[in-house]
């Protein structure tokens, strides 16, 4: 009842935000199952194809085929000269990279782990990402940065960090992160064809990843666009928002909560930054409840950026405490006990989810 009533006292702000969730739908029915690892290769072949500034670079690209297999065939069917393999070397070969960008060229930059990408942070920030602006907008940089990012499994601290809020955090750069293949294959083909730099942010774990596509997504012309999220389950109780692998872990927890009636609504956020903020909102001003969730650590984080942005949007909407699931606010342990219970799991969402819904004790209430 309180949620109806809110609803007619703000109706006509609903309605003009309710119309951002018409136009994230899935494609057509699926034809076939395609790996992650198999679109990403096929995206970048496909753009290469089609346009010859398009080359790749980074440790191990070419002649072994990409530490994870993205690039595999690439270097005999492009040649040296367009896939080039680097030394180790982070901050060398993305300066080159981006002087590469500047005189119109398109690279497409890989660090073997997003975790290395720290030794070329200066020319991502204080050069790609600035250029435009500096330049009043003479200069575009149609680069493309892309690895695995986050926690794989068992490599420690210093190769398991997320850096989807570091980066989204700067403006002048794009950040995408996919989850299925569907993402991968049109997020990295608009990352591609981007005049701008974009972070381009993977998941070590989903690369072997199979997951149904349709014609649509198969054809060479197909390219997801560039700041709009998907709603990858439809629900009326909580609004669950994800990206990369915890997608999936949402998916699972709302299968999870629907044998006890509560039906979540999934919200794959494909682009950090841009944020689409209005599917966002209007997923919660339908719900009234709002859980994020995300590897990375919880202060400053992806989930606290969406947070403010529901608050200052859709706070008379809210009928709950909104919940934030992240990763610990500790660097990742080696040991695999400790690391599952660095990570957000699928259990954690169901106790949100339950919490936001009533159907459990508050977390005060045990503490």
């Amino acid at each position: 009842m309180l949620a109806i009533a809110r609803q007619r006292i703000l109706g006509q702000s609903f309605q003009n935000i309710r119309p951002a969730v018409s136009v994230l739908r899935s494609y057509s029915s699926a034809a076939k199952q395609i790996t992650v690892r198999e679109a990403l290769n096929s995206a970048l072949d496909e753009e290469m194809s089609a346009d010859p500034k398009v080359f790749l670079m980074g440790e191990e690209v070419g002649e072994y085929q990409g530490a994870y297999k993205i690039t595999k065939g690439l270097l005999e069917k492009y040649g040296p000269e367009r896939v080039l393999d680097t030394p180790i070397t982070e901050a060398g070969f993305t300066g080159i990279g981006v002087g590469a960008a500047y005189y119109g060229l398109k690279p497409v930059v890989e660090f073997m782990t997003f975790n290395f990408s720290m030794q070329a942070i200066d020319h991502i920030i204080n050069s790609a990402a600035k250029s435009n602006y500096m330049s009043a907008g003479q200069i575009s940089v149609p680069i493309v940065f892309r690895g695995p990012n986050g926690a794989a499994a068992g490599v420690g601290a210093q190769h398991s960090q997320c850096y989807a809020a570091w980066y989204a955090s700067c403006p002048g750069l794009k950040v995408l992160s996919p989850y299925n293949s569907e993402d991968a294959r049109g997020l990295l083909k608009a990352a591609i064809r981007d005049p701008d730099p974009v972070v381009f942010l993977e998941n070590e774990l989903l690369y072997g990843e199979s997951f149904p596509v349709s014609d649509e997504v198969l054809d060479s012309s197909f390219c997801l666009p560039i700041g709009k999220a998907k709603i990858e389950r439809e629900g009326k109780d909580v609004t669950i928002t994800a990206f990369s692998k915890l997608v999936g872990y949402a998916l699972k927890a709302a299968e999870i909560l629907e044998k006890d009636g509560i039906y979540a609504e999934v919200i794959n956020l494909r682009s950090i930054r841009p944020l689409d903020r209005s599917t966002i909102n209007a997923s919660v001003r339908k719900t009234n409840r709002l859980i994020t969730v995300e590897e990375g650590f919880p202060q400053h984080g992806v989930g606290a950026e969406i947070c403010a942005s529901v608050v200052e949007e859709s706070f008379a909407y809210l009928d709950a405490p909104v919940e934030r699931i992240a990763g610990a606010d500790v660097p990742m342990p080696y040991a695999a006990n400790l690391e599952r219970l660095a990570v957000p799991q699928i259990e954690d969402i169901v106790r949100a989810a339950k919490r936001a819904c009533y159907r459990s004790v508050p977390l005060a209430a045990t503490a």
